[in-house]
């Protein structure tokens, strides 16, 4: 994901939260706001201490990146989104967290149906 398509600073993350709509699945939380004068849609990543160590945390920001990347063509542009890894989410292999995600981004009806393969 190239850098401007990320949600990095805590006030975005606050203002999202507050703002935004959730929607979720037993692995994942999406919230999400629009941003009218946006091109393409952000995204910030939020996995917890809890869902175990380092190793773990950061294999399932990996499989999110890749995922959002092979979706990105569906997913709607001009929002802002955050994920929250919730703790099944840690058990998942790539094929499983992709499809779990783009369940709950097609329940948020933030996914394009015509263009899911």
């Amino acid at each position: 994901m190239k850098k401007q398509q990320r949600v990095k600073k805590n006030e975005e993350f606050q203002k999202i939260f507050k703002k935004g709509t959730s929607f979720a699945n037993r692995q994942f939380v999406v919230y999400f706001l629009a941003k009218p004068n946006q091109s393409e849609f952000r995204v910030g990543l939020s996995v917890s201490k809890k869902l175990g160590n380092a190793v773990t945390r950061n294999r399932i920001k990996r499989y999110l990146r890749q995922s959002l990347l092979e979706l990105s063509d569906s997913i709607k542009p001009s929002y802002d989104y955050v994920i929250i890894a919730r703790q099944p989410a840690s058990k998942l292999d790539f094929h499983e967290t992709k499809k779990s995600l783009q369940h709950v981004l097609k329940v948020a009806k933030m996914i394009h149906k015509d263009s899911i393969s």
